[in-house]
């Protein structure tokens, strides 16, 4: 496994992380304990020391399969993330809370799910600007921070082109910014990630695969079931999308290279990037995903030497 500094936290995280928004129950697949546990402690035996989960994913439900985990574990061989601003009603069902007290309330329900007394990194969660820009929610969180609950603040920016959160960073003390990034989706290199580099930030790629699509598993005429978040995309768009996989699996993936590896290292070349955190449903992608340290020889900014 490759380490990189996640920008000026001093954390030293996996390239690869687990992301857990299908432990949530909204990927067509409910996770029983022992799955989830399959999942980590392969992630464990792969040098991945970084989780990334969220309140709403499930109502603390990802969270609490995680935090099983860690009680059986060694919690500081981890790297935790989780976020805030969201409650899950039911399935793909949410209304949003950023207000202060509220946060601070989403914050204690997470470490009690998470079993432990502190996160690692805790991010405004894809919220607008107007509840941002609130000075009042970014104190009462550095109290959090003083108070030991919190390591650091990151930020997970909705739109992927939101620069005006990602420059206020510094300002408010976020460390970390959280965005979509992958070979579909090039938006932040226009202005998130230089605005990213200036300020030294660590950068997590969520759905580094695209939803799944790069993992070259699915045909432009792929259904998903309704209880998978897919299903909920607009379909011509879904189709546009499998097309250009296609096309990209053709024309710019080596041969005897497997897809999904080469679309992970493909997000973490960018010099802004420091990992990316794929989701998976078994232990074997998990493995799938780690292989992509093998595609990645160039020096990074980021990188940590070990």
């Amino acid at each position: 496994m490759k380490y990189r500094k996640l920008g000026r936290t001093g954390l030293e995280v996996s390239v690869i992380g687990v992301g857990t928004w299908q432990f949530g129950g909204e990927w067509g697949q409910q996770f029983t304990q022992a799955e989830a546990d399959a999942i980590l402690d392969r992630a464990a035996e792969l040098g991945i020391n970084l989780i990334d989960t969220a309140e709403c994913y499930g109502d603390h439900l990802s969270e609490s399969l995680i935090g099983d985990y860690l009680a059986r574990r060694k919690r500081e061989d981890w790297i935790v993330a989780t976020k805030f601003g969201h409650h899950f009603h039911e399935r793909f069902t949410r209304t949003d809370d950023f207000s202060p007290g509220d946060v601070v309330k989403q914050l204690d329900a997470s470490l009690k799910a998470l079993r432990t007394d502190y996160v690692d990194l805790y991010q405004f969660h894809s919220g607008p600007d107007a509840v941002f820009d609130n000075e009042e929610l970014w104190s009462v969180l550095g109290e959090q921070v003083k108070a030991g609950k919190i390591k650091h603040l990151g930020t997970s920016i909705g739109s992927n082109a939101n620069v005006h959160q990602v420059d206020a960073s510094t300002r408010i003390g976020s460390d970390v910014i959280q965005v979509v990034y992958n070979r579909l989706d090039q938006v932040p290199e226009q202005e998130v990630f230089p605005s990213c580099i200036r300020q030294e930030l660590g950068v997590l790629a969520r759905v580094p695969l695209a939803s799944g699509y790069l993992s070259g598993k699915y045909k432009p005429d792929a259904v998903f079931d309704k209880t998978d978040v897919r299903h909920r995309h607009d379909r011509e768009s879904t189709v546009q999308k499998l097309e250009e996989v296609q096309r990209i699996a053709a024309e710019e993936v080596p041969q005897g290279v497997d897809m999904a590896a080469w679309a992970l290292a493909w997000c973490l070349k960018h010099p802004a990037v420091t990992a990316v955190i794929p989701g998976c449903k078994s232990p074997e992608q998990v493995s799938s995903n780690a292989s992509v340290t093998a595609l990645i020889e160039d020096a990074h900014p980021q990188d940590v030497q070990r």
